[in-house]
């Protein structure tokens, strides 16, 4: 079996019959010599490029890559500042003060007072 394969602006074309007569890919398929699956899958790529699925130019990837590195970078810092507030809980619970400050704690403080935590005011 010898694989075809067509240049761009065929594929271009084809899809742009489709969509611009509203004709089934079957049918323009058997009118342009290609199998069903072929046009159905240039028609369904040419979708998603124009609803933005497609593949992310070269600056899009650049900033996904920018993103990604940041959102690390604060999920760490986050991390770190929870830890911090947990132990700042902690000695004042030690220290037996200032009790009211644990309500407005993020439910992980509150996780370890009640021992539900890694840290614990027994253990610290």
């Amino acid at each position: 079996m010898v694989r075809r394969n067509f240049d761009r602006e065929f594929r271009e074309g084809a899809v742009r019959i489709v969509r611009e007569t509203g004709r089934p890919i079957a049918q323009v398929a058997r009118e342009l010599g290609l199998h069903e699956g072929t046009l159905g899958r240039w028609v369904n790529l040419d979708r998603r490029v124009r609803d933005g699925e497609g593949p992310l130019s070269e600056s899009e990837r650049d900033e996904l890559n920018r993103l990604r590195k940041e959102n690390a970078e604060l999920a760490m810092e986050r991390d770190v500042l929870k830890g911090s507030a947990v132990l700042w809980v902690l000695s004042r619970v030690r220290d037996n003060t200032h009790y009211v400050e644990c309500r407005i704690m993020p439910s992980v403080v509150l996780d370890c007072l009640r021992g539900k935590g890694s840290a614990h005011p027994t253990s610290a």
